[in-house]
C-alpha cells in the first residue's frame, strides 16, 4: 500500500525533527533539543521511515557491545492500519503495513552484526505481541525497575567521573 516509503539507517535525525515527531504522536516528551542530541550521539543505531521526506517512524539500538536493546520503535497511527486503538506514543500496536517490522529488524540486524550476545526490548502492552512476533519471549523472573535521577542516593565521596569523563 505505501511502496513509496523509505528506510534509512545512514542519517539520524536532528533533535527538532524528533521533537517535532514526538509530539504528533502524543508522546509525553519534555526532552530538550540537547538532551534529545545527547541521546541520538549515545545510540548506536538508528533507522527512520519516511515518506515523501516526512519522518513517519523512528527505531534505535543502544549496545555495550555485549547487550543490546531496541530501545525503541514508534510508528505514525496512520500507518499502523485500522487495529490501532490505544493511540499511546505511538507504540506498535498493529503493523499492518510492515513498516514498524522493517525498521526493529534493521536495527535488530545491526545490533547483530555488531556481536551482542542478547538484544532485550522494553515493551508497554500492546507492543508485547509486535515484539514476540519479532521472536523476542517473556524472561521468567525478570521485573523492570526504574530509578529516576532525583531519586537515586548519592555517594558519601561525591560525584564519581567515570572513565569516558562524564559525570
Amino acid at each position: 500500500m505505501f511502496d513509496d516509503i523509505q528506510f534509512d539507517a545512514t542519517v539520524k535525525p536532528k533533535p527538532e525533527e524528533l521533537s517535532a515527531f514526538y509530539a504528533r504522536q502524543n508522546h509525553a516528551s519534555n526532552h530538550s533539543p540537547e538532551k534529545l542530541k545527547r541521546m541520538l550521539d549515545h545510540t548506536y543505531c538508528v533507522v527512520t521511515a519516511r515518506r515523501h521526506g516526512e519522518l513517519i517512524g523512528f527505531a534505535r539500538g543502544v549496545t555495550d557491545g555485549l547487550g543490546g536493546r531496541l530501545a525503541e520503535c514508534k510508528l505514525d497511527p496512520a500507518y499502523q492500519g485500522p487495529a490501532w486503538v490505544t493511540r499511546k506514543d505511538g507504540r506498535i500496536e498493529h503493523d499492518a503495513y510492515g513498516v514498524a517490522r522493517e525498521m526493529a529488524v534493521r536495527v535488530i540486524e545491526s545490533l547483530r552484526a555488531c556481536g551482542v550476545e542478547r538484544i532485550d526490548a522494553i515493551t508497554y502492552g500492546t507492543e508485547v505481541d509486535f515484539c514476540e512476533e519479532l521472536g523476542f519471549r517473556k524472561v521468567r523472573g525478570v521485573e523492570v525497575m526504574e530509578l529516576l535521577p532525583e531519586d537515586a542516593p548519592r555517594s558519601v565521596q561525591g560525584v564519581v567521573t567515570s572513565v569516558a569523563g562524564r559525570a
